[in-house]
């Protein structure tokens, strides 16, 4: 009767690591049902509802860019053609780019996306009820991890009371079926999880989910509807052939995928 300890031990990590992400979930997506009504989103705003820091430095970089007053070569450099820069966030990445006035678009995507201007909007974003905290969101990421690995879990201890020496009063398919069952719980958590989870864990809470949906509906004219699918698409929303090779070279060691 081995296999039963092994079920149990099965149904002990499957049942354990569902719980977590259940909480979890309802800790990220709880929020204030009229956070954010009366609150319009800047471009900077919804670029990190939308990818997070990251998004918020391409931003900066395709608008400067498209006012000349930033040229980003197709060879991976930028060149800084205005030192003035208009908001907190070009004078960061003014400032990342360096006195020299010019330097690889890697590093600067980095150090624009960790700056002092990034984090204030973080922060308002949360205080705000339209961003997810950090701390709910790495606990959706740690539960998923975890109902993750009580899959595996349940596998091996399955493939292990199916190699145990035959047990006369249960048939080996009889005991696959039984572990077949808390596999099925992890595996039902993960895809809840994907459906349910992955569209506002990340960055955007339900109500920035709202606002975001309004935003894309409501962006004004062409140069703010072109920087509005960059805040919310990213970089495979940019049009010119030049500017998009800028954003190609990508260097890992600066900024990792």
């Amino acid at each position: 009767m081995l296999w039963v300890l092994l079920l149990l031990l099965a149904w002990t990590a499957a049942g354990t690591a569902g719980t977590r992400l259940c909480l979890a979930a309802v800790h990220a997506a709880a929020s204030d049902a009229d956070a954010g009504r009366a609150h319009d989103l800047t471009l900077y705003e919804a670029a990190f509802l939308s990818g997070g820091p990251r998004r918020v430095a391409d931003l900066t970089l395709v608008s400067m860019a498209r006012q000349r007053r930033l040229l980003l070569a197709r060879t991976g450099w930028a060149t800084v053609v205005d030192p003035r820069g208009r908001d907190d966030m070009e004078r960061s990445v003014i400032g990342a780019i360096g006195p020299e006035g010019q330097s690889r678009i890697a590093p600067v995507r980095a150090a624009a996306a960790t700056a002092d201007a990034v984090r204030g909007i973080a922060d308002r974003l949360v205080s705000a009820g339209l961003a997810v905290p950090d701390d709910a969101r790495a606990g959706v990421s740690a539960a998923v991890r975890q109902v993750r690995l009580a899959a595996v879990a349940v596998v091996a201890l399955g493939a292990t009371a199916l190699v145990l020496p035959a047990q006369a009063e249960m048939p080996r398919g009889l005991v696959a079926l039984w572990f077949g069952l808390p596999l099925a719980l992890t595996l039902s958590c993960l895809a809840v999880a994907r459906i349910e989870v992955h569209p506002y864990s990340r960055w955007a809470s339900p109500a920035g989910q709202r606002l975001l949906g309004a935003l894309t509906r409501h962006s004004g004219g062409d140069e703010r509807r072109y920087l509005t699918s960059v805040a919310v698409h990213g970089i495979r929303a940019i049009g010119e052939p030049d500017l998009r090779a800028a954003f190609a070279h990508r260097e890992q060691q600066y900024w990792p995928d």
